[in-house]
């Protein structure tokens, strides 16, 4: 089992930055990646960005140029950086693992961090 504990986030204005860090405990054998996610008020989920054990990342286009997620996965821990924030990246936050047993998969999820940000 793997557990995530999340930090950080808040209310800022627009134009102005957050961060979010995310470590994980427990077993962390099988950690293939580790990200972020957002769900907006209607439980719309989206991909914010994740970052894989040999570093590769990948982010929403939405936060391409503002958001800069860094970390070590192995180790389980991950950060996100996220610079000149609009109010449509106001949603509840929540960081994720992923880990890869063979075949199989198991998503882990840490408690959600609320982002408002306003105008």
């Amino acid at each position: 089992q793997v557990q995530l504990v999340s930090s950080g986030g808040g209310s800022v204005q627009a134009g102005g930055s957050l961060r979010l860090s995310c470590t994980a405990s427990g077993t962390l054998v099988g950690i293939n990646s580790m990200g972020w996610y957002r769900v907006y008020p209607g439980n719309q989920r989206e991909l914010v960005a994740r970052i894989t054990t040999d570093g590769t990342t990948n982010y929403a286009d939405s936060a391409k140029g503002r958001f800069t997620i860094s970390g070590d996965s192995a180790k389980g821990t991950v950060t996100l950086q996220m610079n000149s924030l609009k109010p449509e990246d106001t949603a509840v936050y929540y960081c994720n693992a992923v880990a890869l047993f063979g075949v199989a998969t198991a998503n882990y999820w840490g408690q959600g961090t609320q982002i408002t940000v306003s105008s």
